[in-house]
């Protein structure tokens, strides 16, 4: 399961609406989940009392597969879910490794119903975590080699293997970590780094020490070059006696299983965060730098308008009043020409000589015009 939760979402709503029903439905549905788990559920209304869940999941290691698939101890922790609702069928259905049939009428009424229907539709993640639990439980100094012990390989997922090796003292879970976007690989290593600092600190003093390194660990020697060949380099964690004791052994095993998935979900969330305040970040520069255009057409826009305002008012008042000026003017200089044109030129003594050397003889006619009435 690539989701933090332990519950299959789509296996729990199915569930649900046949307990709501309180009748028979008849119902042959598949559900395939990341990881290569399938369910099969059915259910018939010649059967009305059951309910027939198959489950098939990929075993973590190949050197623990048994003749049918499922331990005792694996089947135990799956009928331990509710006792009175959950019995194992047996044979499993071909092509399942368990096949569980269910009395849905067994489901006390209330909250409590919920609370069942969910711990049922977890069974992938109790598989899981029973394998585990046996190996990290079970593995015997028959599995020494030169002093050491063996290192186990175990595949949640076909490209996300990850190794147990457990020790007299402690156990090791080394992760080789690989990414595709680089961007992915500098923000898992900041926080590997920033994980092994914190899980130093006295605070986290009980938690399992963390350790990230470029190169393999010593203890994956031998092991095949596909495996170990990661550029986000490997994640160790030191687990100690006291972190599987009890009911801390069930969250130990639930963490080593979903490493991968936080480790992811942390790198997207960042990476999002990231570009979510870079674009923020643009937004608000861009609206400062188109404001800033903004006012500064404005008020190019405005001297403009006041240039032209002014403009027109000049040319305005020149039309106005030049022109007329102009005009008369020009009329005055016209009319001096034409007074100049048409006056008489005076010479000084020029009128006595005409007056006496000019002067025109009068003549009187012997003939008289007498008006008639």
């Amino acid at each position: 399961m690539a989701c933090l939760e332990r519950a299959s979402p789509a296996l729990k709503r199915i569930l649900l609406k046949l307990y709501r029903e309180n009748k028979s439905i008849e119902i042959d549905h598949h559900l395939y989940e990341f990881g290569s788990v399938e369910y099969h559920i059915q259910s018939s209304t010649s059967d009305a009392h059951y309910t027939y869940l198959s489950v098939s999941t990929p075993l973590l290691s190949q050197g623990f597969i048994l003749p049918n698939g499922i331990s005792h101890y694996t089947k135990q922790m799956v009928k331990g879910i509710c006792p009175d609702v959950v019995e194992i069928m047996e044979p499993a259905k071909e092509g399942y490794q368990i096949t569980l049939r269910l009395d849905l009428s067994k489901i006390p009424n209330g909250k409590d119903s919920i609370k069942v229907i969910a711990d049922i539709s977890a069974v992938q993640a109790v598989i899981l975590s029973s394998q585990l639990k046996e190996m990290l439980m079970n593995v015997s100094s028959q599995d020494t080699f030169q002093g050491m012990y063996k290192t186990i390989k175990l595949v949640y997922h076909p490209r996300e293997p990850f190794f147990i090796v457990r020790q007299p003292q402690k156990i090791l879970a080394v992760f080789p970590i690989r990414f595709k976007d680089k961007t992915d690989v500098i923000i898992a290593t900041a926080f590997f780094q920033e994980l092994m600092d914190v899980g130093s600190s006295e605070k986290w003093a009980k938690a399992p020490p963390c350790c990230w390194s470029p190169i393999p660990p010593p203890e994956l020697r031998g092991e095949p070059f596909e495996d170990l060949s990661t550029n986000g380099g490997f994640v160790s964690f030191d687990i100690s006696s006291r972190h599987v004791k009890g009911k801390r052994l069930d969250k130990t095993v639930w963490s080593l299983l979903n490493f991968y998935a936080y480790v992811k979900y942390h790198v997207k969330s960042t990476r999002s965060f990231i570009q979510r305040r870079m674009r923020n970040r643009l937004q608000r520069l861009v609206e400062v730098l188109h404001k800033r255009s903004t006012q500064e057409e404005e008020k190019e826009e405005e001297e403009e308008g006041n240039h032209k305002v002014q403009g027109c008012m000049f040319m305005r008042k020149r039309i106005n009043v030049s022109k007329p000026k102009i005009l008369k003017r020009r009329y005055n200089d016209l009319s001096g020409k034409i007074k100049r044109i048409r006056s008489r030129i005076k010479i000084q003594g020029f009128g006595r000589f005409r007056r006496r050397w000019l002067k025109m003889p009068k003549f009187s006619s012997s003939m008289r015009y007498t008006k008639l009435d």
